[in-house]
């Protein structure tokens, strides 16, 4: 059986406020459809780098976390404004943790 998939808007203001509980800053940094919009996560170490991590389903169905990209902020820029242009309903969580935590159950992958 699959995971269902929270409605976008539910999802981000949920993680936000996870995030903040635990001492991050955290923020809607592109707002996409409400309801069906997918969802990236931009995770700032503070450092000049960041985690990109984009929602997916893995070979059983089940939802997970896939690393786009691990590296310097300026590249993650420019793959984010890629992927507006792509797709105008995507919504874009910034988290900002000097501990690289993204706040999500789902693995990792």
């Amino acid at each position: 059986m699959t995971t269902p998939r929270l409605k976008a808007g539910i999802f981000a203001r949920a993680l936000i406020r996870r995030a903040e509980v635990a001492g991050a800053q955290a923020f809607v940094g592109r707002k996409g459809s409400e309801e069906a919009g997918a969802v990236v996560l931009k995770v700032a170490r503070l450092d000049g780098t960041c985690l990109i991590l984009n929602q997916v389903r893995d070979g059983k169905g089940e939802l997970a976390w896939a690393k786009v990209m691990d590296g310097a902020e300026d590249k993650a820029a420019s793959w984010l404004d890629k992927q507006v242009k792509f797709d105008p309903d995507l919504w874009i969580i910034e988290i900002e943790d000097r501990q690289g935590r993204a706040f999500v159950d789902e693995p990792i992958i």
